[in-house]
């Protein structure tokens, strides 16, 4: 399932710099965080983020997209969802690297789930797990109305069994083009081993979350909240292990909350 990105602490910025990066104005006054649904962007002006969103993302979403995300907005775990603009990023990401045959691993509404599909061929595939059916049916009209349904075959359950079954049959190896791992935190490094015998050399895995709504730099007796606070080790070891992960070329990018892309080399 999705985690949530919130903010990791609760310290203001002098007026000086909320105006210089967006967050203030003249007269020292702080604006209102930023309150788009799924915002987790670590950029340091809201208003940039909402010039992405206005200029380049939502001229371009689709409306079956559009719907999901003003319907996800009005649950109450709403910060679980991908961001728009990591939305748009993953449909193009699928679209460059000509993808068939896909994984995600962590559902939540499906919004993530809809632009990787929209992006497919017809008769291309997503293998979709989460623990959660009735988050996944929530967004279910939206990804019917696309007509993209087909190319989804979920799952409601614990990911690692399912994987675990796909690994047991060699003619699942090397066979997926992409997976995209937005769930729990503590098994990234499982299913990582798992999915690099899944995924095809040249193929891709992408991880959400791997910034950690910044708390991967913050020192260990900074103030965070508690879900950040315990996941925060097992991004930063997952981390670790990845940038010394010789089977892989990797890529961490500033995207939503951080998305680290896993090129397969070995």
């Amino acid at each position: 399932m999705a985690t949530t990105a919130t903010e990791a602490t609760k310290t203001t910025a002098p007026a000086q710099e909320q105006q210089a990066n967006g967050n203030g104005n003249g007269n020292g006054e702080q604006k209102t965080r930023h309150s788009e649904v799924g915002h987790k962007s670590l950029l340091k002006s809201d208003d940039l983020y909402q010039y992405i969103l206005d200029t380049s993302v939502y001229p371009r979403e689709p409306e079956s997209m559009k719907e999901l995300r003003e319907i996800t907005a009005k649950h109450p775990w709403n910060l679980m969802t991908t961001s728009a603009d990591e939305g748009q990023f993953l449909n193009m990401l699928i679209k460059l690297i000509g993808a068939k045959k896909t994984m995600e691993i962590g559902v939540y509404t499906g919004y993530s789930l809809l632009a990787t599909a929209l992006a497919l061929p017809e008769d291309g595939t997503i293998l979709a797990m989460d623990i959660n059916r009735e988050n996944y049916e929530l967004g279910l009209p939206c990804i019917n109305k696309a007509g993209v349904a087909h190319k989804i075959d979920f799952r409601e359950g614990p990911a690692l069994p399912v994987l675990d079954d796909l690994v047991a049959d060699k003619e699942q190896h090397g066979s997926f083009d992409f997976a995209f791992v937005d769930a729990d935190k503590d098994n990234y490094l499982s299913y990582h081993e798992r999915l690099l015998k899944l995924v095809r050399p040249g193929g891709l895995i992408g991880y959400d979350n791997t910034l950690w709504n910044g708390s991967v730099v913050l020192p260990d007796d900074a103030p965070m909240r508690k879900y950040i606070r315990f996941y925060r080790d097992f991004v930063l070891a997952l981390n670790s292990a990845l940038a010394a992960d010789d089977r892989v070329e990797i890529c961490q990018l500033p995207v939503g909350d951080g998305v680290t892309l896993c090129r397969r080399v070995k």
